[in-house]
């Protein structure tokens, strides 16, 4: 009806208070054509080599790799061309070749990723991600600029995951072993 609101039904069960519906996760996914263990290892390994720094970066033209940290606790992290260290997150779970999930700092507010690997075949491995955890910020912070105007309101952090998944699909397909 027009001028009525969507709820979800937790909001019905806490004494039918209305409620605005949960910012939905992003969700990006991309087939590799390779093993699920290649995939997985050359992912995090070889991040410094094909995430897209310019413009997905915090220290921007300053910016020169990215690592992960392979284990529960680690960081994920840019480093500057002058030595300087910019944390984008935590790993929270740590289970290779299957999955991580780490905290993402980039946001106005932390936010979470996960990252997932599933094997189609012995030569086909999914990538998926998903980025959640957006109802932790206010509406002015949805549309604050990531590497793109606009933020998550937008698209841009939708756009970016994509960007990102077929970047690591170029180099992971060429090193294949």
């Amino acid at each position: 009806m027009p001028g009525e609101r969507e709820v979800d039904d937790t909001a019905r069960r806490d004494g039918g208070a209305v409620l605005p519906l949960r910012r939905p996760p992003i969700r990006q996914s991309t087939t590799v054509r390779s093993d699920l263990v290649h995939v997985f290892t050359t992912f995090v390994r070889t991040i410094g080599v094909w995430w897209p720094l310019q413009p997905m970066s915090i220290g921007g033209d300053r910016a020169r790799t990215v690592t992960i940290d392979e284990y529960t606790g680690g960081r994920v992290y840019e480093t500057w061309d002058d030595g300087t260290i910019a944390e984008w997150g935590r790993l929270a779970v740590w289970e290779p070749p299957n999955r991580f999930v780490m905290s993402w700092l980039n946001t106005p507010a932390p936010t979470e990723v996960e990252l997932a690997f599933t094997a189609l075949g012995p030569a086909l491995t999914r990538v998926s991600v998903e980025h959640r955890g957006w109802e932790h910020l206010t509406e002015d912070q949805l549309r604050e600029d990531c590497s793109a105007p606009g933020g998550y309101s937008t698209g841009a952090y939708s756009d970016g995951w994509a960007a990102a998944l077929a970047a690591s699909v170029d180099v992971i397909e060429s090193t294949l072993p």
